[in-house]
């Protein structure tokens, strides 16, 4: 992996709620253009670890480079101004808005013409374009993930940080969240996916890392991880642990 292919670098990140340490030095790497994965049980540190790369929860201490710039402590506008976008656990989009009003919400920092973006949105899902005004509460959940992609992407970010996609979803629609993982991550965009369905996430992820109470434990290609025995009977078996 080379200098210039790092996108986002995270340095010995440490953080802390209330005296609980959430994460205990946390480095890694996300390299432009691929699909990084980070699994692991609840409470291992990934959402938690997101939000800080977001600019949404304070550091200990660690730093984070994107683009080999030091962007530590900054703002959250300022990150996604940047090019750093969070897709949040829960999908999170405003139920008494339309989508069409949900879409134009992301882009709440940009100032030029969004009708090519919300084009392209509607094109990679037709569906959000079908409810353009239907209010986003009456979605289905399927269709709620896809309306909360859709409007990560309308910042036009370098790298979509997505928090457990899947969670909640048919399984039958899990397969079509991963389907747009793959079309986003196809149309230049590089992706940072937490996610508890380990197997799933491993066979979309170019690379991954395996996160335990706050520390990153492994690491390796999708394949590699999936081979793994010490990954293969903590999250890829036929019992999940939650």
């Amino acid at each position: 992996m080379t200098m210039e292919n790092k996108l986002l670098e995270i340095n010995d990140l440490h953080v802390s709620y209330g005296g609980i340490k959430a994460v205990k030095g946390i480095s890694l790497s996300v390299t432009k253009g691929q699909i990084i994965t980070l699994i692991g049980a609840n409470g291992a540190g990934k959402s938690t670890l997101l939000r800080s790369i977001a600019g949404l929860v304070k550091l200990e201490s660690g730093t984070i480079k994107f683009c080999g710039e030091d962007i530590t402590g900054a703002a959250p506008n300022v990150i996604v101004d940047k090019g750093i976008t969070l897709v949040p656990e829960g999908r999170r989009v405003f139920p008494n808005l339309t989508v069409l009003e949900n879409l134009k919400i992301g882009a709440y920092l940009r100032k030029d013409n969004l009708e090519d973006d919300i084009r392209r949105i509607y094109q990679l899902f037709p569906r959000l374009e079908e409810r353009s005004w239907q209010m986003a509460g009456t979605l289905s959940g399927g269709e709620q993930q896809m309306l909360a992609v859709g409007r990560a992407m309308m910042s036009r970010p370098k790298v979509m940080m997505m928090d457990e996609p899947s969670l909640g979803l048919a399984p039958i629609i899990v397969h079509d969240i991963m389907n747009i993982i793959r079309t986003v991550n196809n149309e230049g965009v590089t992706i940072l996916l937490v996610e508890q369905n380990a197997n799933l996430a491993l066979k979309l992820a170019h690379y991954g890392y395996v996160c335990e109470t706050g520390n990153i434990t492994r690491e390796g290609t999708g394949d590699e991880l999936l081979n793994d025995e010490t990954v293969k009977a903590a999250y890829l078996g036929k019992a999940r642990k939650k």
